[in-house]
């Protein structure tokens, strides 16, 4: 598997994960505009947005009727055609990637799902590894807290397909609990550098743009204020 591996290209792979609620799109998005301002060539992808596949993706979901490995092989399938059209040529043209989720959030909701974790894993073998992977971990009492504040957990994400509970609540409790226990474990696995979510937006971006100019200048890319 290539993410056990550095990869060699001009560019730079800096990912964000975490469960849904633990802030971590804020924080790229903040980190983004940051960037676009001091060294130009950043390039943003998100989980599930291949052109090829997203919208088949979405209408399936529509239905709920998506099984675990189908739901799986469908997210792999975007992955791997952002990989290739946006990803990677971006990175050989010396840019620097900026990923909303990636092969990870795969590791760890595919498994909570119960699909098997050397399948999960295997499926990837063709993923890059990043120059730089964030956890923002939050508990889960917060995060549902902070999706309530706009809307109620949707089908997969509160994970009502797995009949954990018949309430959306207590299924989000109970799924994203697994799913914060798969991330756990990909800490040490992937050097994942974990932040703590719950800490005040401002900290937490401070921290992110600390640890992004030491990667990236690790790169020799400077950061101009």
């Amino acid at each position: 598997m290539r993410l056990n591996k550095s990869h060699d290209l001009p560019g730079t792979l800096i990912v964000v994960e975490g469960i849904d609620g633990s802030g971590k799109s804020t924080q790229l998005a903040l980190l983004r505009e940051w960037l676009c301002h001091t060294i130009k060539d950043v390039i943003f992808t998100e989980w599930n947005s291949s052109k090829l596949i997203s919208q088949t993706t979405k209408k399936a979901k529509k239905k709920n009727q998506l099984s675990p490995r189908t739901f799986s092989i469908l997210h792999a399938i975007d992955f791997a055609d952002r990989l290739e059209q946006v990803i990677v040529p971006s990175l050989k043209a010396g840019f620097t990637v900026l990923a909303d989720r990636y092969t990870y959030t795969a590791f760890a909701r595919d498994v909570a799902r119960g699909v098997d974790h050397n399948w999960v894993r295997n499926m990837y073998g063709f993923a890059i590894k990043p120059d730089l992977a964030l956890y923002f971990k939050v508990p889960v009492d917060i995060s549902l807290d902070r999706i309530c504040l706009n809307r109620a957990p949707k089908f997969y994400e509160a994970g009502m397909d797995l009949n954990l509970s018949q309430d959306p609540y207590e299924s989000y409790k109970l799924f994203q609990g697994r799913v914060i226990n798969e991330y756990d474990k990909m800490i040490d696995e992937y050097d994942l550098i974990k932040i703590n979510a719950t800490d005040s937006i401002h900290n937490q971006q401070m921290l992110f743009r600390d640890i992004v100019t030491k990667t990236l200048n690790a790169k020799g890319i400077e950061i101009k204020e």
